[in-house]
């Protein structure tokens, strides 16, 4: 060993030293914050299925690939940083002799061709995402970024490390070749032997470079070290458990989407027939309150803005970004650890459980961070604005795109939960559909005996349940098909469809109330559990003997759809429930329906949030438009999983939208960009939206907003008038 080597070894074992002290002291402050959340016991279950999904993410980086360039970009640089640490490894041999190696693998020509071809797409994927980050970085002209609110410093020094370990890893190699110390021949490792026909017979090249290597990669970890919060490098390390711990491992896409969690308190579904607000855990009021997985979640977000640029609040110039909503959760949670590690926070009646003692010695930045209330202003210090909060849609595009499986929806509920149930802070307008939900039983407040009013004039009878002995279907009509007039119609159209193909169907009539959705969404769950309990009681006598694959239910509302199918499930309500699109398309395949009058002048179609998104329903409602207009689907710019949300969802139906751009005239100006004369939708939400937009654009005379089953009706029975099923003629 020379005196070069004797240099490079002590300097590269003393910032390893400090580097790997940092580094074992910061995990165990991330660990420590992030079990300081509220047992989640349930994401410990069907650990087969968890370690599945977490490779088949990671590895096939299926989330990331939704955005080709970036995702292909990001697999090479992943697994450059894997395979490639093991040449940070053999750094370490080559910085006490120019012709060290990693033990019985080094000298492998297959190790030396995999980790050539590795380290030279690393660096192709690397320099990609570099020019990505800076063409979209935030002070570009032309308006915001998802990288907006990112700290910038963090991505260009992580991007910067990962390159120079790439070049100094060439480098490395390329004075091995060039002093005869390189073992792998030059059709294994083509860009190797070009660098070391360009470099001097140095033999402590090796060595020097080797420990410049080593300095960059631990400094990288010292910085980290430094940061725990620094979610674009920590990411890479705790994606692996986030994705492990998701909600559902088994969903094909974002594992927050569908069913809201139940309520919680200690890690148990709360029951509100013994629950104890001095007690029980009513939402989330502290950042501790959050699950350990919802800390898991800050801690993993990488800053990415994938949520951001797919929000519809955002891009309406809403103050909500759901990775700001994420990041100032993080920042809050540790800031405030200190004072929670040493034993601070407030009980559930706001009483202080520390001592003075335990708080003596805790620093004065983190007791001023625990006193700033989780909702509040600017001017009340608070870490999440109100007009934040409330401008969630709950469309889901944010936990669509999260590449780490965050669960924003999810969270931002939790915080809802507790405005509405015990600060009773929620947007005024939305009281008026809360009281009609508890005292009328739908958010319009229509009487109840109306509920059956749009069967008036149709050429068949509807049968009830209780009239019939059997039914294949029951029809969920839900509130808005029952009582909202545009509605009414898809309700009719879908009934006469139904009719027309011969399928025995019952409703419950005045027997039904609202499913709870707006309810549930706006956070008040203890209305959405008094409707749902009465509703499932209801569905479980009127199915009262059938085995759960014969307690078929179709509905027009994918809001109902989502709440009938996947959260009745929580209450004992398990059923069969498929949306009117999907039960049309399969008529139509075997023949029940014939479409037989082409549907003229063009034709969009608008992806509800809670159909497509959330439940993965896309291709039912284009088969039945394909077959209508007999032609091809005129698509719009953001369609599918990537649909833009038409503003109503989360209860926002019923709430003014006052600032930034209204997101249904948005959705509606790319819908009548396609030049389709008719916009087709699945949802009733979707249609008030739509059609609200395209009026406000004095466009109602050039385009038309009607559901799949009137367009689908006007193709089998082209007799019947627009938009409307046959009605019966008056008797004589």
């Amino acid at each position: 060993m020379g005196s070069v080597q004797i240099v490079t070894t002590i300097l590269a074992a003393a910032i390893t030293a400090v580097a790997v002290w940092l580094a074992v002291r910061a995990v165990m402050k991330m660990t420590a914050v992030i079990r300081l959340g509220q047992p989640a016991p349930e994401r410990f279950g069907d650990k087969g299925a968890r370690t599945k999904k977490m490779l088949v993410e990671t590895a096939g980086h299926t989330r990331m690939l939704k955005w080709s360039v970036v995702g292909a970009a990001h697999w090479f640089v992943m697994v450059g940083f894997i395979v490639l640490s093991l040449l940070v490894l053999e750094a370490y041999f080559e910085v006490v002799t120019p012709g060290g190696g990693l033990p019985i693998i080094g000298h492998w020509t297959i190790f030396g061709l995999a980790t050539e071809w590795i380290g030279i797409l690393g660096l192709a994927g690397i320099l990609v995402l570099m020019a990505i980050r800076l063409r979209n970085r935030p002070t570009r002209p032309g308006g915001r970024s998802r990288f907006t609110g990112s700290t910038m410093w963090q991505g260009y020094f992580v991007e910067w490390v990962v390159l120079l370990v790439l070049i100094f890893g060439f480098i490395i190699r390329g004075f091995k070749v060039a002093t005869d110390h390189f073992e792998y021949p030059v059709w294994a490792t083509p860009l190797s032997h070009a660098v070391g026909a360009a470099l001097p017979a140095w033999t402590a090249g090796v060595s020097v470079a080797a420990v410049i290597k080593i300095a960059i990669s631990m400094t990288w970890l010292i910085v980290i070290s430094l940061n725990v919060t620094m979610g674009v490098a920590w990411h890479r390390f705790l994606a692996f458990p986030n994705i492990f711990f998701k909600r559902d491992p088994e969903k094909p896409a974002g594992s927050g989407l569908g069913p809201l969690r139940p309520m919680t308190s200690g890690g148990k579904p709360l029951d509100f027939e013994e629950a104890d607000p001095e007690k029980d855990q009513f939402g989330v009021a502290q950042v501790e309150q959050f699950s350990w997985k919802g800390l898991l979640d800050f801690s993993t977000c990488t800053e990415c803005g994938r949520c951001q640029s797919q929000c519809p609040a955002w891009n309406t110039g809403k103050p909500l970004s759901p990775k700001l909503l994420v990041l100032s959760l993080r920042d809050h949670a540790y800031a405030k650890a200190p004072y929670l590690l040493a034993g601070g926070g407030k009980d559930l009646t706001g009483e202080e459980k520390a001592t003075q003692e335990q708080l003596a010695g805790v620093d004065v930045l983190a007791m001023a961070e625990a006193d700033r209330p989780l909702i509040g202003t600017a001017e009340e210090g608070g870490v999440i604005d109100p007009d934040v909060l409330w401008s969630c849609t709950t469309c889901g595009a944010c936990v669509e795109q999260c590449p780490v499986d965050i669960e924003h929806v999810d969270h931002i509920v939790d915080m809802r939960r507790y405005q509405v149930l015990i600060e009773s802070s929620f947007p005024s307008e939305a009281g008026v559909m809360l009281r009609n939900l508890e005292n009328k039983g739908n958010p319009w407040g229509a009487p109840q005996n109306t509920r059956e009013d749009w069967t008036k004039g149709l050429g068949f009878e509807v049968p009830r349940v209780g009239e019939v002995d059997d039914f294949e279907y029951l029809f969920w009509v839900g509130c808005a098909g029952a009582f909202e007039d545009r509605a009414k119609k898809t309700t009719r159209a879908v009934a006469t469809l139904l009719n027309e193909a011969g399928v025995s169907f019952a409703i419950l009539g005045e027997g039904e109330t609202c499913s709870g959705d707006p309810a549930r969404r706006i956070g008040n769950e203890f209305v959405f559990q008094m409707l749902a309990q009465q509703n499932v009681e209801t569905l479980n006598e009127a199915f009262d003997g059938r085995e759960k694959s014969k307690r078929k239910i179709v509905a027009t509302c994918p809001h109902c759809f989502n709440t009938l199918g996947n959260e009745y499930g929580q209450l004992g309500g398990e059923f069969e429930v498929v949306h009117h699109t999907q039960l049309l398309a399969h008529l139509v395949s075997a023949g029940k329906l014939t479409p037989v009058q082409p549907v003229a002048g063009g034709v969009t179609y608008h992806d509800p949030c809670y159909l497509g998104r959330h439940n993965r329903i896309f291709a039912a409602p284009r088969e039945v438009l394909g077959d209508s207009i007999q032609g091809e689907l005129t698509e719009m710019p953001r369609n599918s999983e990537r649909s833009f949300c038409c503003g109503a969802g989360g209860a926002r139906m019923w709430m003014e939208e006052k600032i930034g751009k209204r997101i249904n005239v948005d959705r509606v100006e790319e819908a009548m960009s396609t030049g389709a004369k008719t916009i087709a939708v699945g949802c009733p939400f979707c249609s008030t939206m739509l059609n609200d937009g395209v009026n406000g654009k004095g466009a109602g005379e050039q385009v038309e907003v009607i559901d799949v089953a009137s367009v689908l009706l006007r193709s089998v029975k082209p007799e019947a008038p627009a938009g409307e099923p046959e009605v019966a003629p008056a008797a004589s």
